[in-house]
């Protein structure tokens, strides 16, 4: 194998990787945009922000997966916890914007879909 032919190898991986991340970061959008609902419902409706036993449903099911398909499951709680403290912080700002910071949510929510 020629050293150019290696380097195309590696190009093309690298670009798979590429197409794969941009996937995850539109995903990453689109669940923050469903944040972004939820929240608004949660502060129509009167309901608590934080409930942990969805946090907990959320980290058994991400152990589930690891074991399922071959993942370090300390990684996935690592990366859930990350997941859920945005979550939180989202949820935060859109159910304390209560009328006055109303657009700023919007705002954010129309600029993820950017």
């Amino acid at each position: 194998m020629t050293e150019e032919h290696k380097a195309t190898g590696l190009e093309e991986l690298r670009a798979q990787l590429d197409e794969i991340d941009e996937r995850m970061l539109r995903l990453v959008r689109e669940r923050i945009q469903m944040i972004v609902r939820i929240a608004e419902h949660k502060r129509e409706h009167g309901i608590p922000m934080m409930q942990p036993q969805r946090v907990e449903s959320k980290h058994e099911r991400a152990a589930t997966f690891a074991a399922a398909n071959g993942l370090d499951p300390s990684y996935l709680r690592r990366l859930y916890d990350l997941i859920i403290e945005e979550s939180c912080r989202v949820e935060d700002e859109v159910i304390g914007a209560r009328g006055d910071h109303h657009g700023d949510a919007s705002r954010r929510d129309s600029g993820a879909r950017a």
